[in-house]
């Protein structure tokens, strides 16, 4: 009695993608045949391994590897060499079923999807008794880990091979709603070429080993064609929706500067980002993540950092645009919502941080423990005149101050010029505390008063907390405000 032929699919490579039938035919096996190349590796025998009887079993099986004489090598002759090929597979397989053993071919997706199998068959299903276990294709694979539909309604799906001639492939594509092209690798740039032929490129994503811990995503268009393995694939999804849904833009606030004052949240959307975008002060207090791309620039571009940022959001990356202390307070949140606000096709978020002036104060004592106004002595963005009617709105209102951009080489005469406004209603003996690098390896907190306030030794890595009438040093140094006002 002669065994049975079966084609067992194994799905696009997790091994928890194959199924249960085919797992159990797998274990059950006499012989368990598999293609490879001359260097001996098979996906399929990888992906079915956890499912092999051991090999300490009483009744060990059988593997048959059958080794391509050719895959992408040169030769004069491919075809006549690959059907001879097939005829001495089918040979050795013959003779296991002829001696009665039951023998699995193993085949990575679905046996007649494109796998090597259905030769096999061609040569021996009229001779022996044979079942085709289905498997999960690629291309299900590659939509599954999109997270879109390959089709929708009455949408057509056409699977097409890379290996067609450009023009064939653009035609096809352009009479189409939906498509996926296999056997990439060395066809890469033919597809490519094809899919901007048919003005479909834009639409158009790279899947490469789907549903394997080497998993890769990303518009085909931004593909490296030097990089392209032949285990991947082009998809161009249903276009009643996006292919993917588009990446969005979260701005992170990373604290005054010690990483333990970075939010669980914040550390969170750092490591799941895509992409990291930011002044390069701050994107380089971030840890790198192999994978993760950076993106620094220098420090007055805010705008076009913000542009940046959401150009990448609308190409389907997690985009984090990390800001020092909290992002909502003179820095990048509001560069990035005013960008967002004239085309508002990604989602911006912003998580918060905790922003230098609240640092400082806690070095200090309370100082902000009343009502208290921030400042920002940058004239950069809006005119000193403003800046000079603020600060003596704040004084005149006996509000604590926190002056944010004090100073920079190019601005020196604000802290002096801010001082002797202040002056003009407050006594020099009211508190001041100076915080410099707070957070950071140079941290210095000083407390001084509004007179003796030296602007030479301020600079623009310092932040300034002016106090009010009520602001009290203790002997110890410590500053507070306290929370009840005096009534007269």
């Amino acid at each position: 009695m002669t065994g049975k032929l079966y084609g067992v699919g194994l799905g696009p490579g997790d091994p928890e993608l194959v199924t249960v039938k085919a797992a159990r035919l797998i274990s059950e096996a006499d012989v368990v045949a598999f293609h490879s190349a001359r260097h001996g590796k098979s996906v399929a025998k990888t992906i079915a391994a956890p499912y092999f009887r051991s090999r300490n079993d009483p009744n060990p099986q059988i593997m048959e590897q059958l080794v391509y004489p050719v895959t992408t090598e040169y030769t004069d002759d491919y075809q006549g060499e690959i059907d001879a090929f097939y005829e001495e597979a089918a040979g050795k397989l013959a003779a296991h079923l002829d001696a009665g053993r039951d023998v699995v071919v193993l085949a990575a997706g679905d046996p007649f999807f494109y796998g090597s199998y259905m030769h096999m068959h061609k040569r021996l299903a009229d001779r022996y008794e044979w079942e085709v276990v289905p498997g999960v294709t690629s291309v299900s694979g590659a939509s599954a880990v999109l997270g879109t539909p390959l089709v929708e309604r009455d949408e057509v799906l056409t699977i097409l091979p890379g290996t067609l001639p450009p023009a064939e492939l653009a035609a096809r594509l352009a009479d189409t709603d939906c498509a996926a092209i296999l056997k990439l690798g060395r066809t890469f740039g033919n597809v490519r070429e094809a899919l901007e032929t048919a003005g479909r490129l834009d639409g158009a994503w790279y899947v490469e080993r789907a549903t394997t811990g080497r998993q890769k995503m990303a518009p085909l268009a931004d593909v490296d064609p030097a990089t392209v393995p032949y285990f991947s694939i082009a998809v161009l999804p249903s276009q009643s929706r996006p292919a993917k849904p588009k990446g969005e833009v979260v701005v992170i606030g990373l604290g005054p500067g010690d990483r333990a004052w970075l939010t669980p949240e914040a550390r969170q959307e750092l490591e799941a980002a895509d992409e990291l975008v930011g002044y390069s002060t701050y994107l380089n207090r971030v840890p790198e993540r192999p994978g993760q791309k950076r993106h620094s620039s220098h420090n007055q571009v805010e705008s076009e950092r913000a542009a940046f940022a959401l150009d990448l959001a609308r190409k389907g990356s997690r985009v984090a645009v990390v800001s020092s202390g909290d992002p909502g307070v003179f820095a990048m949140a509001t560069a990035v919502l005013e960008v967002a606000a004239e085309s508002p096709d990604v989602p911006v978020r912003i998580l918060p941080g905790v922003t230098a002036a609240n640092a400082v104060a806690a070095k200090a004592g309370a100082p902000l423990g009343h009502d208290y106004a921030v400042i920002s002595l940058s004239d950069r963005l809006k005119p000193w005149d403003v800046i000079a009617e603020r600060l003596e709105a704040t004084a005149k209102a006996d509000l604590v101050v926190a002056i944010y951009n004090p100073a920079s080489k190019a601005r020196t005469h604000q802290v002096a010029d801010m001082r002797d406004l202040l002056l003009k209603h407050r006594g020099p003996d009211t508190p001041i505390v100076v915080g410099r690098d707070v957070g950071g390896p140079e941290e210095e907190i000083r407390v001084l008063t509004l007179g003796a306030l030296d602007p030479a030794t301020i600079d623009m890595r310092c932040l300034l907390i002016i106090g009010s009438s009520q602001t009290i040093v203790t002997p110890q140094g410590v500053v507070f405000t306290p929370r009840r006002y005096p009534t007269t």
